[in-house]
């Protein structure tokens, strides 16, 4: 996925890993604040991202940081103004606990001036409505900006107010139980914190800003038309569509997304096939990389069978530029009212009739309602599920999921402490998730007959997760799963079992033989020179008009396999060579990361390759009838390079192909108009002087040209594109390596009658020093 051609180049679209939204997560305030604690939430809807945070102040009071209102305010006004008036709606919202009701007196005493939901409007109002006279107006404007812009994922109409205010309610509640003790703060690295936005969610993201912009265009279009009445109107004629193109092709051509991204679309690195799978696997943080964030370069153990633990680059970038492992799944997202309807039919009931009972005075309901598990759908309170152990609930909810009635991207997890009771259920996009065998009662669920199904292709291995044989589990419900790595070791308490271990690593990492007896960092710098090496990278690679592609002549797929080369490819397009290496202190001229290499085998053919670079030009067409002309420059035009740089072209202008050529030698003479008509007409000269823009081959180069291609670009220009070959033979300086991160340059090349030799007189192609 991710994968476009823009104006003839492949670009990449990498995933962009983000904190999860509308999910509130609790923390310490900073040392020297006067912040104590503080819950943050990004609420995100279609086309907004607001972030709404909560803080406690070191006197107890609660105030809410919200972008479109521009001071902070009490959070009791807040819940006023989304109109629970009393003191005890506010405080049946957050929670019925005493003790934690207990922790807002402070902010019910701040706030007590302000008794109604009116004058909490005004309150804000005197904040937002500059400029507005009329109460009532003023009054109608924060009521707009609250239904618009406060908690958008909970909706924007009138009637979620109530939602949003116990939403807020339970805000209030989880920094309350963190100030008390009763939970930990939430750890923004855990991966059930985190989603990947891929291709889709991005290109969503670009087309809805395109399309608002093309709306706004069309209405500008008509009414401007409605002023010169008379005409008929034509929509046809009035619609601009070359918008959303225009917006779309820019984004993904220069990289430069909306919210101020850039690098989001890069060039495809074609080096060879790892680099190519590599970097489509590819995900950014959108961390400064100034800074040094610890926490979240380091490996976390969530990341295990999502993220490889060992491809990412050294230096600035050094774990915010992750692969994915090569068993993870990205979920795409399903609706949420599709999983309410079980939830009533298992016995959850719903938050709002739970709160219309407590503020009627239900007595009863008030004891018992404690001790009751709250369920969260994507980060929402929607209920109570009325005991205090859920098992029976989470283990329906996986019945259902494994029998196929409830859709497989949903992912359940329990959370039972001293003081938390809660259920989490998430079914939202972004989530990576791996799959497991799930191991009932000490038992695999697989079977032999099921596997043979399988290798004759009776069956897919999607149809073993609807079998309930397989299953996918995202972060948080890993957590609540025991897995066994090996099937000897499964006990009745395991859950799951992993499918095979070595799929934690990503494409880079499996290339790798015995990389379990590898030090870590020779693993890491393996993965990264892996997408350095030089190999096959296309089979159609003398068609291909790339900027830069090597290619090797004698690519061997390795000796010492394993068990991953055929899944991903690497044994069809390989890179490198298999080589005889002699361990061995030999001249001298391998010490500290060098190499001797034998001459002869070079000679041979050995690790040879050819380098292809692409030269390009178009004939284009200017204002006022002015444009290029593809021939040999004339003697009189400004920047004429002299008779011998143009001596290697045809009358047309253009190089013909296998012809040797050297720096400064043009591959296509053109000539172009005067950049500035005043630098003729200054002198009152008839004639113009046209200027040389010949294409001439790049400074230091050599090589002998492989293809000439006349062709019409997309305006109908005449376009050239000449590729140049250039023999690669190795020598002194350049760098081999082998696939344990063990590189080296050549320091000598030697004759193969001065290599040593074994008892059979094998002689090696190359010598590491131990």
């Amino acid at each position: 996925g991710g994968y476009f051609i823009i104006n003839g180049s492949e670009r990449v679209i990498v995933g962009q890993e983000d904190l999860a939204p509308n999910k509130v997560l609790v923390d310490y305030g900073r040392e020297a604040s006067s912040i104590t604690h503080t819950a943050k939430v990004i609420s995100a809807s279609a086309g907004y991202r607001v972030p709404i945070i909560l803080d406690r102040l070191k006197d107890g009071t609660l105030t809410i940081n919200f972008p479109s209102i521009p001071q902070k305010v009490p959070f009791v006004i807040m819940m006023r103004a989304l109109g629970l008036e009393t003191d005890m709606e506010i405080a049946l919202a957050v929670s019925p606990d005493p003790e934690i009701q207990k922790e807002l007196i402070p902010s019910l005493y701040a706030a007590r001036e302000i008794k109604t939901q009116i004058e909490a409007l005004d309150y804000l109002a005197s904040r937002v409505t500059i400029g507005i006279t009329d109460p009532e107006a003023r009054r109608s404007r924060v009521l707009q900006i609250l239904d618009m812009y406060f908690m958008p994922h909970l909706g924007n109409t009138p009637n979620t107010r109530i939602l949003k205010a116990l939403y807020l309610g339970q805000m209030a509640c989880k920094l309350i139980e963190l100030v008390i003790g009763r939970r930990k703060p939430d750890d923004k690295d855990h991966y059930a914190n985190r989603r990947l936005r891929l291709a889709g969610d991005l290109m969503a993201q670009l087309f809805r800003v395109a399309f608002k912009a093309y709306m706004k265009d069309l209405r500008y279009q008509i009414e401007r038309y409605r002023l010169t009445k008379g005409r008929k109107l034509s929509l046809k004629a009035l619609a601009r569509p070359d918008i959303v193109t225009e917006r779309l092709n820019y984004a993904l051509a220069t990289g430069n997304w909306v919210g101020n991204r850039t690098g989001v679309s890069q060039i495809l690195d074609r080096t060879n096939w790892i680099s190519m799978l590599s970097h489509l696997r590819r995900t950014v943080a959108p961390l400064s990389r100034g800074q040094p964030h610890f926490e979240a370069r380091d490996l976390h153990p969530t990341q295990w069978g999502r993220i490889c633990p060992f491809e990412t680059p050294e230096g600035p970038n050094c774990g915010l530029v992750k692969n994915l492992a090569l068993s993870a799944y990205v979920t795409a997202g399903i609706d949420e009212s599709s999983i309410i309807p079980y939830l009533q039919e298992l016995g959850v009931v719903s938050l709002l009739e739970v709160y219309e009972r407590l503020k009627k005075g239900d007595e009863e309901l008030l004891e018992k309602v404690t001790s009751f598990t709250k369920v969260f759908l994507n980060g929402t309170l929607i209920g109570y599920y009325p005991k205090e152990d859920a098992s029976e609930l989470v283990s329906s909810l996986r019945k259902l999921r494994r029998s196929g009635k409830l859709h497989h991207e949903v992912n359940v997890s329990y959370m039972k402490t001293e003081y938390i009771n809660e259920v989490h259920i998430n079914c939202d996009s972004g989530r990576v998730r791996r799959p497991l065998l799930i191991v009932e009662k000490g038992k695999i669920k697989i079977s032999s007959d099921v596997v043979e199904k399988l290798r004759s292709g009776d069956i897919t291995f999607s149809d073993l997760v609807s079998m309930g044989i397989v299953e996918y589990l995202d972060a948080e419900e890993e957590d609540n799963a025991l897995i066994a790595l090996e099937p000897e070791e499964v006990t009745p308490e395991h859950t799951h079992l992993e499918l095979y271990p070595p799929s934690i690593l990503g494409v880079a990492a499996v290339l790798i033989p015995y990389a379990n007896h590898n030090q870590s960092p020779r693993n890491a710098y393996e993965a990264a020179m892996a997408k350095q090496a030089v190999g096959l990278n296309a089979a159609n690679f003398h068609l291909r008009f790339d900027s830069r592609a090597h290619f090797l002549h004698y690519p061997q797929k390795p000796v010492v396999q394993t068990r991953f080369l055929d899944l991903i490819g690497f044994n069809s397009r390989p890179a490198g060579q298999n080589f005889v290496v002699a361990v061995l202190s030999f001249t001298g001229y391998n010490m500290e990361d060098a190499v001797i290499m034998n001459k002869s085998s070079v000679e041979r053919g050995l690790a040879r390759s050819t380098f292809f670079r692409d030269y390009s030009t178009e004939e284009l067409r200017y204002p006022g009838g002015q444009r290029d002309i593809i021939g040999i420059p004339d003697i009189k035009v400004k920047g004429y390079r002299g008779k011998e740089n143009y001596e290697f072209l045809d009358e047309d202008g253009i190089v013909p192909p296998e012809v040797d050529v050297v720096s400064g030698k043009v591959l296509i003479g053109k000539t172009s108009p005067p950049r500035f008509l005043e630098e003729y007409k200054e002198f009152g000269l008839v004639g113009e002087t046209r200027r040389d823009s010949s294409v001439s081959l790049r400074h230091g180069d050599k090589g002998i040209v492989d293809t000439v291609l006349i062709t019409v670009d997309g305006e109908g220009n005449k376009f050239i594109r000449v590729k140049v070959r250039d023999l690669r033979i190795p020598e002194i300086g350049d760098k081999f390596a082998s696939r344990h991160g063990q590189k080296g340059v050549i320091g000598l090349l030697v004759p193969q009658y001065d290599m040593p030799y074994t008892f059979e007189g094998i002689t090696p192609d190359l010598i590491i020093n131990p």
